[in-house]
C-alpha cells in the first residue's frame, strides 16, 4: 500500500503513534465509536481510551472528534493514492464540445478508489452533501460489484446521480469533508465513484404510485433541479403532478447554462424524459406570473414555487450601456444553439460583433462556474477569453478542477481585480478599466485599492457575475429569499462527528466544508415548511442561488412535507379531509418536571377530543416534526425575579430563536410560574409571530396549590380552546 504523507509530523520511526493524554480522558468513548479501524479501546481499569498503534490508519477522527483534546496522532497516513483518470484534451478546441472530464471506465479503476473509503462509523462526507447520500454504502456496494444495490442506495436520496456527480462542486462538499480530506490529504473520489454508478448501470426512472380520486394534485413552477426532486417524489407516491415551464425546453440551468463539454445533453435531458413517461404533466412555454399563484392554489390543492433564479446580475459602471455589453445567459443560450443545435457559429460572432479577426477579445466580469462556462465557450467559438474578479483567488467561487481546466484551455483568469469604467468607440465597447483590490478575510467583500488601473483592450463584455430572483416573486412569497446562515450552537452531533473541526485539505482548497454544509441545513429546514398555507418554495426562490444538488435535495424535502401535510383545497371532499386527525405537537421545556406534567395533561386531553397529540422536549423537536404537525403548542416555564425583568426559560429563547419560517402554522403558548408571569406569553408570542406563525392561543399555569386569588386554569381549558380551534374544526373545513 503506497502511504500518502499530507501535513502531518513524522511518528517515531516513521511510524504512526497515538498519544492518550489520560489526565485529560473522561472515559466518554466518542473517540471509540468513531475509529474507522478499530485502533481504540478502553483501558478496563483506568476507563480511558487505549490505543492500538498497529491498527492505527492515521486518519485523525480521534483528534477531531474528542471533547476534551486528550488524544494526539503523529505520524503519515495508510492512504494508497488517488485514482484519477486524465481529462480528455481536444488537439483542436474550436468547436469541440466533447466532455473533459473522464469517468472510470473499468471495475479496476473504480474497486482501487472503492478501497480507500474507510467507511467511517459516523461519515463526515454524508454531511458534507446537500443530500446526504449515504456515501459509505453505495461506494461499498461498488467495491461488491453490485451496481444494482448501489442504486437503491442512491435513490433514497437523489434523483440526478448522473448530473450532480458531473457538476457538484465536490471540493467544498461531499470530498471536502471526507476523513482524508479533514486529515489534510486527498479524499477518497466519491464524485467518480458516483459517476461510475450512473455511466455504467441506467438510472432507474420513477415508479409512479397508485392514484386514487383523494390523490394530491400539486402544480409546480419551474423545471429545474428542484423541480425535478418535487416532481420525482410526488409521481412515485401517486400525486397529480402539473409542472410549469416558461422556456421551451424543462430542465434549467442544466440545460441552457451548462456546456456540454461539462454536461452532455443526454445526461442533462434524461430526468424529464423519464418524468413524463411517468405520467408527469409538463407545460413547457407556460409563463406563471407572481399574481397568478393565487388562482393555481384555487386548482391545486398545493403549490411548489421551484423557479430558478434567472435575472443575470449587471454591474452597474459609466459604460455599460455601450453595445458589446451582454449578459451570461444571452451568450450562453446563443453559444449553444450555435455549437450543439446545429446552429452557425459565424452567425452568432457576427450577431456579438466579435466575427473578423481583429474583434475577438471577450472580457467576463466574474470567476464562478457561470464565467468559467462563457470563457470557455468562448474559447470553442475561437475568441480569447480574460476573466476578472474581485475575490482574493483562494477564496474562488469556482470549482478548482474547472478553474484549472479553464486556464489549461487558455483562459486569462485574474483575481482581485475589478471593472470601474468601460470606455468605447462610435457607440461600441473598445477598452475596460480593471482596478485593483485586496481581500483579507474570506467573510468580509474586497476593497478597492487606490493605484493605477490595468487597462485592457476588448470587443466584447459578457456579465457573469452570477443570477438574483426576479423581483415581483420575491414581493408576492413574502420572507424569501432566506438568509442562508447557521447561527447560535451547532447542534452536538454536527460537533461531536469532526466536521467543524478541520478545514478541507490543499487538495481541496482548505473549504471550510463544516460551516458551509451547516449553512446549507438552513435551505433544507426551510424547505420543509410552506410560507403559507399550502405553499411551499424551493430552490434559487428559496435561498437565492443555490447549486444543483441543493435545489434538488430541497424539492425532495417538499414534496415530502406536502404529502405528509395532505393539502387540501377548499372544494374537495370534505369527507377526505375528516379524515385525518389534527396532529398536535406539543413542545415543552421544562427544569423541574411541572411544565412536562402540564403538556402531559394538554395532550391526554386533546387525545381525548380526537387529535393525535404528543408531547416532546424541545431538545427532540426538529423542523421534520413541526413540519408533521397541524398545530404546535409551544410552553416553558418563566425565570427571572418579581424585582427584575421575567422571561420565558432562556433555553426555549434560544429554540424560538433558532427555529425556521414557520408559514402561517398555527401555534398556542403556555408557561408556568410560581412568581407572577408578567409578559413572558407575550415575549413567546411576538417570537413566533416573527417566524411567521399564528398565535391562536395562550395561557399561564400557576402551581396546584397557587393562592386562590390566582385562580389557576386547568390546563385542560387551553386543550379545549385549541382542540375547538383545529381539531373540530377540520373536521368541518376543506384545508389543511
Amino acid at each position: 500500500m503506497t502511504v500518502v504523507e499530507s501535513e502531518i509530523k513524522p511518528g517515531p520511526s516513521g511510524r504512526r503513534h497515538v498519544t492518550v493524554l489520560v489526565d485529560r480522558c473522561a472515559g466518554c468513548q466518542e473517540c471509540v465509536i468513531r475509529c474507522p479501524s478499530g485502533a481504540l479501546s478502553m483501558e478496563p481499569v483506568t476507563w480511558t481510551a487505549l490505543a492500538n498503534d498497529d491498527a492505527c490508519v492515521g486518519c485523525r477522527q480521534c483528534e477531531r472528534t474528542c471533547p476534551f483534546a486528550a488524544i494526539e496522532v503523529d505520524g503519515p497516513l495508510a492512504l494508497s493514492a488517488r485514482m484519477d483518470p486524465k481529462n480528455y484534451q481536444p488537439v483542436e478546441l474550436r468547436g469541440n464540445i466533447v466532455e473533459i472530464r473522464r469517468g472510470y471506465d473499468t471495475w479496476e479503476e473504480a474497486i482501487a478508489e472503492a478501497n480507500r473509503c474507510l467507511a467511517c462509523p459516523d461519515p463526515t462526507c454524508m454531511r458534507g452533501c446537500p443530500a446526504h447520500n449515504d456515501i459509505p454504502q453505495f461506494v461499498a456496494a461498488v467495491r461488491d460489484r453490485d451496481l444494482e444495490r448501489a442504486h437503491e442506495i442512491l435513490s433514497r436520496t437523489t434523483v440526478m446521480p448522473d448530473i450532480c456527480s458531473r457538476v457538484c462542486n465536490q471540493a467544498a462538499q461531499c470530498e471536502g469533508a471526507c476523513t482524508w480530506s479533514l486529515a489534510g490529504a486527498e479524499p477518497v473520489a466519491i464524485g467518480r465513484l458516483e459517476r461510475f454508478i450512473a455511466d455504467h448501470a441506467p438510472v432507474p426512472a420513477p415508479l409512479r404510485g397508485e392514484a386514487n380520486e383523494y390523490a394530491v394534485s400539486v402544480a409546480i413552477i419551474g423545471s429545474g433541479p428542484a423541480g425535478i426532486g418535487a416532481a420525482w417524489d410526488l409521481i412515485e407516491a401517486g400525486a397529480s403532478v402539473t409542472v410549469y415551464e416558461k422556456d421551451a425546453t424543462p430542465g434549467g440551468l442544466p440545460i441552457w447554462g451548462m456546456p456540454d463539454f461539462t454536461l452532455p445533453d443526454e445526461i442533462a435531458t434524461r430526468p424529464w424524459r423519464q418524468l413524463i413517461d411517468a405520467g408527469v404533466d409538463l407545460r413547457c412555454e407556460t409563463t406563471i406570473a407572481p399574481e397568478s399563484i393565487d388562482g393555481l392554489l384555487e386548482e391545486h390543492d398545493a403549490v411548489i414555487v421551484a423557479a430558478g433564479a434567472g435575472v443575470p446580475m449587471r454591474l452597474a459602471v459609466p459604460g455599460a450601456e455601450l453595445e458589446g455589453v451582454v449578459d451570461a445567459t444571452y451568450f450562453l443560450k446563443g453559444a449553444k444553439s450555435a455549437l450543439v443545435e446545429g446552429g452557425d457559429p459565424s452567425d452568432f460572432k457576427r450577431e456579438l460583433g466579435v466575427a473578423n479577426d481583429r474583434g475577438r477579445r471577450v472580457l467576463v466580469l466574474g470567476a464562478g462556474n457561470t464565467a468559467m462556462d462563457v470563457a470557455r465557450m468562448a474559447r470553442r467559438l475561437g475568441l480569447e477569453a480574460t476573466c476578472v474578479d474581485w475575490l482574493d483567488e483562494r477564496n474562488a467561487l469556482a470549482r478548482p478542477d474547472e478553474l484549472a481546466e479553464a486556464r489549461h484551455e487558455g483562459v486569462d483568469v485574474r483575481f482581485s481585480r475589478t471593472l470601474t469604467m468601460l470606455l468605447g468607440y462610435e457607440g461600441r465597447v473598445g477598452r475596460a478599466l480593471l482596478s485593483h483590490t485586496f481581500q483579507r478575510d474570506a467573510k468580509k467583500p474586497p476593497v478597492v485599492l487606490q493605484r493605477e488601473p490595468d487597462q485592457l483592450d476588448v470587443d466584447l463584455v459578457v456579465m457573469a457575475m452570477g443570477y438574483r430572483v426576479d423581483g415581483p416573486l420575491s414581493e408576492v412569497l413574502g420572507a424569501v429569499p432566506i438568509r442562508k446562515r447557521a447561527t447560535g450552537m451547532a447542534h452536538g452531533s454536527w460537533r461531536a462527528s469532526g466536521i467543524l473541526k478541520n478545514a478541507a485539505s490543499a487538495y481541496n482548497h482548505h473549504s471550510p466544508v463544516g460551516s458551509l454544509a451547516l449553512d446549507r441545513e438552513v435551505g433544507l429546514w426551510a424547505a420543509t415548511m410552506p410560507v403559507r398555507e399550502r405553499l411551499w418554495v424551493v430552490g434559487d426562490a428559496l435561498t437565492g442561488p443555490s447549486s444543483v444538488v441543493e435545489a434538488m435535495a430541497q424539492g425532495r424535502r417538499a414534496a415530502r412535507a406536502l404529502l405528509d401535510a395532505h393539502p387540501t383545497r377548499p372544494d374537495r371532499s370534505r369527507e377526505f379531509v375528516s379524515s385525518h386527525a389534527a396532529r398536535v405537537l406539543v413542545c415543552y421545556c421544562s427544569e423541574g418536571g411541572t411544565t412536562k406534567r402540564v403538556a402531559d395533561e394538554i395532550v391526554d386531553q386533546l387525545n381525548i377530543q380526537g387529535a393525535r397529540a404528543q408531547a416532546r422536549s424541545i431538545d427532540d423537536v426538529g423542523v421534520v416534526e413541526l413540519a408533521q404537525a397541524d398545530v404546535v403548542m409551544v410552553g416553558t416555564w418563566v425565570e427571572g425575579l418579581v424585582v427584575a425583568k421575567v422571561r420565558p426559560a432562556r433555553a426555549m429563547r434560544e429554540w424560538l430563536e433558532a427555529l425556521p419560517n414557520l408559514g402561517g402554522r398555527r401555534v398556542a403558548v403556555f408557561c408556568t410560574y410560581k412568581v407572577n408571569p408578567r409578559g413572558a406569553l407575550e415575549e413567546m408570542s411576538e417570537m413566533l409571530t416573527a417566524k411567521g406563525a399564528k398565535v391562536i392561543a395562550s395561557e399561564a399555569f400557576a402551581p396546584r396549590d397557587a393562592h386562590a386569588s390566582l385562580r389557576p386554569t386547568k390546563p385542560e381549558a387551553l386543550a379545549n380552546r385549541v382542540a375547538d380551534r383545529v381539531v373540530h374544526a377540520k373536521a368541518g373545513a376543506g384545508s389543511h
